[in-house]
């Protein structure tokens, strides 16, 4: 996934960010990019942006590249990557305030009982989730 990406002041202080800090209550300034938060992730290997690439794209104001991502669909929220980080940056609540974001906008939803049995029992459960309360809102 190669975007060109453009860093700029005006980026870097979007409303997005903003409202990503407001819903998770993370300084996501504290990471440091140690990355030990991508290597204790036991679903890292099915993300397109892993964890401490998620954190270093918000702290550049990226949020709708990180909104478009499948990452905080497939994050469990297990909280292993908030365990493991030496800066107690709560990953896990990154992602669910990315995943607020998104559903909180006017993405279009699907209805669960039209997706095939077979996919829904492959589908993460967080996804799930996420079209309840798409549905439900």
């Amino acid at each position: 996934m190669t975007k060109n990406r453009v860093i700029s002041s005006r980026k870097i202080e979007s409303e997005a960010l903003e409202q990503l800090e407001e819903i998770s209550g993370v300084n996501i300034y504290a990471c440091y990019q140690c990355g030990n938060c991508s290597a204790s992730c036991p679903a890292v290997e099915f993300m397109d942006i892993p964890p401490h690439q998620v954190i270093r794209l918000a702290q550049l104001g990226f949020i709708d590249d990180l909104t478009g991502s499948e990452t905080p669909w497939i994050c469990a929220a297990c909280i292993t990557c908030t365990v493991k980080c030496p800066r107690g940056v709560d990953i896990a609540k990154v992602m669910e305030g990315l995943r607020q974001i998104v559903l909180r906008s006017d993405f279009e939803h699907i209805n669960i009982r039209e997706i095939d049995e077979k996919l829904r029992k492959k589908l993460p459960q967080i996804a799930l989730i996420g079209n309840f309360r798409k549905t439900i809102l």
